[in-house]
C-alpha cells in the first residue's frame, strides 16, 4: 500500500494549473515589432528621397507638342519603371520615372507619349528614342523572356531604359519593330 500511496502523492505533484497568460508581455513585443516595422519602413522610404536627391541633376520630362501628329501605335498597359541604360537595377526615381502605373503609350512621328494615370506624364521625342527590344525585366520586376517591352531613350546627358508591358504581349514585337524602323528612319534623314 505504500507503493500505492507514493504513486497518487506523485501524481498529484505533477498536476498544475495552466500557467497565466503575461499580457504585459505579449502587448510589449506586438508594440515593439510595430516600432520596428515602422522603422523599417521610414528608413526604405528616407532611401527612396535620397535616391531621388542624388538624381537631381536630371532635367525635367520633356511634355507633349501641341500636334504630335496622327498615332502610328496604341497600347495600353503597365508602366515598370525606369534605371539607368544596361542596368536593370539601377532605378530612376527623379521626377516621378519610379513610380509604377497603369499606362497609354501612344506612338507618332514626334515620338513616344507616355500617359500615366495618377503619375506623371511625358514625351519621349523621337530625336532622344534610341532601340527598343524585348526584355524580361527590370528594377524589381522579372518577367518571362519577351514580356517586357523596353525603350532606351536619351534625356541630357543620360541613357534610360523604360519598361512597359502591354496588356496583351503580343504586341511587343511590333511596338519593337517599329520604334526601331522610327530610329533608322531618323538616322538616314540625319545622315543625308
Amino acid at each position: 500500500m505504500t507503493s500505492e500511496i507514493l504513486l497518487a502523492a506523485g501524481l498529484a505533484a505533477e498536476k498544475k494549473s495552466a500557467e497565466v497568460t503575461d499580457w504585459a508581455a505579449r502587448v510589449g513585443w506586438l508594440v515593439g515589432l510595430a516600432l520596428f516595422i515602422a522603422l523599417v519602413y521610414w528608413l526604405m522610404r528616407e532611401g527612396w528621397k535620397w535616391r531621388g536627391t542624388l538624381q537631381g541633376d536630371l532635367p525635367e520630362l520633356p511634355a507633349a507638342p501641341d500636334d504630335p501628329g496622327p498615332a502610328r501605335l496604341g497600347m495600353s498597359g503597365r508602366y515598370h519603371g525606369s534605371t539607368t541604360a544596361g542596368q536593370w537595377l539601377d532605378r530612376i526615381v527623379a521626377h516621378g520615372l519610379g513610380t509604377r502605373s497603369r499606362v497609354e503609350l501612344t506612338l507618332t512621328d514626334a515620338g513616344l507619349d507616355v500617359v500615366r494615370p495618377g503619375a506623371r506624364d511625358f514625351f519621349i521625342p523621337r530625336e532622344a528614342l534610341r532601340e527598343a527590344v524585348l526584355g524580361k525585366g527590370i528594377a524589381g520586376k522579372v518577367l518571362t523572356e519577351g514580356g517586357l517591352l523596353v525603350v532606351t531613350w536619351a534625356h541630357g546627358e543620360r541613357l534610360i531604359d523604360s519598361g512597359f508591358r502591354s496588356d496583351h504581349a503580343a504586341e511587343h514585337t511590333e511596338w519593337v519593330d517599329a520604334i526601331n524602323s522610327m530610329i533608322n528612319k531618323t538616322e538616314t534623314e540625319g545622315a543625308r
